[in-house]
C-alpha cells in the first residue's frame, strides 16, 4: 500500500476540551504530529501574554492546530460524494489543516513586530527545508510538501482546498474562537458549528453555507466580534504585549550599543542580527524565552531588569483612553515631562490602538482578502452574507479603533509630590481618566 494510503492497525484519538475526540487514522497525520517541529509547538501559547489577564489561558498552538486538522476532517466527511469535491485531495486539506501555524515563535505577534520577522515565511521553510515535517510529506510524493505550502499560502490552484483553512468561516476561526473562549472562561465564543458544518457545501472555488444555516453563521459572526473585543483585544492583554515589546526592543539595543550581558543570550543573537536560520528560529520557545527574563531581572541595566521584572511578575503598566490623532500636543508634552523626571518615555509612555473589521468583507487596498461568505438559497443561487443578513450588514466593513496610552502608574507615583513635574503629568492624564 502507497504511504499517502496507509492507515493506523487502529484509529487513535486524542481527548480534548473543546471537539471531545480527535481521530487520526492515517499514517501520515500520525507521522507529522510525532515531528520535533510540531511538538515544538506545545510550548507556543495560542493566545500569547493571555495568560496573564485570563489565567486559564494556556493552551498552545499545538491543541489548536490539533483543532483545525479535526474540523477540517470532519467537513471532508460530510463532503464524501458531493458535486464539486475531489476526494484526492482529502490528505492534502487535513495535512495543510494540521500544519497551517506551524512557523509561529514565542509570544507570536509581538516577537515579529520587534524582529520583523513572518511565522508565515518560516512555515513555508519548516514544510520546503531540511526538517522532519518535509522528510514525512516527501514521503507521499515529492511534490507534496509543495503543495502544502501552497495551500498554506493561498497559492494553491484549487482554491475550495484553500478556503477550508483560510475564508471568512474557516476552520481556522471555527477552532480559535470556540478553544480560546474555552480556556479563558467566556461565553463569548461558543455557536452551533455542527449545525454550520452540516449545512457547508462545497462550491468549485470556495465552502458556502446552505440559506438554512444563516442564524448559526450570525452567531458565528457576532461571537467573532465579542471575542475580539472582550479577549483579543482586552487592554490588559496589551498592557502585558506592550512591556514585552519593549523588554525585546530593549535588549536588542543594548546589543547593538555593546553591552556586556551577564548571561551571553545565545538564543537571541542571531534575532539581534536580523537574520535567524531555521534552526534558530526553532530553537526559541516561550520557555526559552521566559528564562531569558527571569536571568535579566538581575541585569546592571535598569530599564532591561525593570521591564523583565514587570513582566515576570506581572507588575503591569496601567491604562487610559488616549488618542494621538487628537491628543498629539498632549502626548509630546508628556514626553517631555517624563524625561525631566528621569522616567525614559520610550520605554515608559506607550500609545497602543487595536482595530478589527466583524466581518471584513471589503477591505479595500488589501493585498490578501478573504473569501465573504455566501450563502446557498434553493434555487441554487449564490448570495452574500451581509446581502441577507441585517444582522451582519449592520457590522459589515464598519472599522472600530480603540486606543490607549500605557504608563508605569507605579514611577510616577514615587516622584516627589511636591514637584511641579508631578503635578503636571497627573493633571494631563487625570484629564483623561485612569483604567484598572
Amino acid at each position: 500500500m502507497a504511504y499517502r494510503d496507509e492507515q493506523l492497525s487502529e484509529e487513535k484519538v486524542f481527548k480534548d476540551p473543546v471537539h471531545r475526540y480527535i481521530h487520526v487514522r492515517d499514517r501520515v497525520i500520525w507521522d507529522l504530529i510525532g515531528t520535533p517541529e510540531f511538538q515544538r509547538l506545545r510550548r507556543i501559547r495560542q493566545l500569547g501574554t493571555s495568560y496573564l489577564t485570563f489565567h486559564g489561558a494556556e493552551h498552545s498552538r499545538f491543541n489548536h492546530s490539533l483543532g483545525v486538522y479535526e474540523i477540517v476532517r470532519r467537513i471532508i466527511r460530510n463532503f464524501e460524494d458531493r458535486p464539486n469535491w475531489d476526494p484526492d485531495e482529502r490528505l492534502l486539506c487535513l495535512s495543510a489543516a494540521l500544519l497551517h501555524d506551524l512557523g509561529h515563535g514565542p509570544f507570536s505577534h509581538s516577537f515579529e513586530k520587534v524582529y520583523k520577522l513572518d511565522h508565515e515565511d518560516f512555515t513555508q521553510s519548516i514544510l520546503l527545508g531540511d526538517t522532519k515535517i518535509n522528510e514525512v510529506l516527501s514521503r507521499v510524493s515529492k511534490d507534496f510538501p509543495k503543495k502544502v505550502a501552497d495551500v498554506i499560502n493561498k497559492t494553491y490552484n484549487n482554491k475550495l482546498v484553500v478556503s477550508l483553512i483560510s475564508s471568512q468561516i474557516d476552520a481556522d476561526r471555527m477552532d480559535y474562537l470556540q478553544r480560546d473562549a474555552y480556556f479563558t472562561g467566556v461565553s463569548y465564543g461558543h455557536f452551533d458549528m455542527e449545525r454550520i458544518l452540516r449545512v457547508m457545501r462545497p462550491m468549485e472555488d470556495q465552502v458556502v453555507v446552505k440559506e438554512s444555516g444563516m442564524h448559526a453563521v450570525e452567531d458565528y459572526i457576532m461571537s467573532r466580534y465579542q471575542m475580539y473585543w472582550q479577549v483579543y483585544f482586552h487592554p490588559v492583554t496589551r498592557s502585558a504585549e506592550v512591556i514585552l515589546s519593549k523588554i525585546l526592543h530593549r535588549a536588542k539595543e543594548l546589543y547593538d550599543d555593546g553591552y556586556e550581558f551577564k548571561l551571553v543570550p545565545t538564543h537571541f543573537l542571531s534575532f539581534f542580527k536580523g537574520a535567524p536560520s531555521l534552526k534558530e528560529y526553532l530553537a526559541l520557545d516561550e520557555s526559552i524565552a521566559l528564562y531569558y527574563f527571569q536571568m535579566w531581572m538581575e541585569e546592571e541595566d535598569e530599564i532591561l531588569s525593570d521591564l523583565c521584572d514587570r513582566f515576570v511578575n506581572r507588575r503591569l503598566f496601567k491604562y487610559i483612553e488616549f488618542n494621538p490623532n487628537q491628543q498629539m500636543a498632549e502626548w509630546m508634552e508628556l514626553y517631555k515631562l517624563f524625561n525631566k523626571a528621569g522616567i525614559n518615555p520610550d520605554y515608559y509612555l506607550v500609545v497602543d490602538s487595536s482595530s478589527d473589521l466583524p466581518y471584513d468583507f471589503y477591505r479595500p487596498g488589501e493585498e490578501e482578502e478573504r473569501l465573504p461568505i455566501h450563502l446557498l438559497k434553493p434555487n441554487d443561487e449564490l448570495k452574500e452574507l451581509s446581502r441577507l443578513s441585517e444582522i451582519v450588514e449592520s457590522i459589515s466593513g464598519k472599522k472600530r479603533t480603540d486606543h490607549k496610552l500605557y504608563v508605569p502608574q507605579d514611577m510616577l507615583e514615587a516622584i516627589s509630590s511636591r514637584s511641579k513635574t508631578k503635578k503636571r503629568i497627573m493633571e494631563i492624564l487625570y484629564g483623561q481618566g485612569s483604567g484598572e
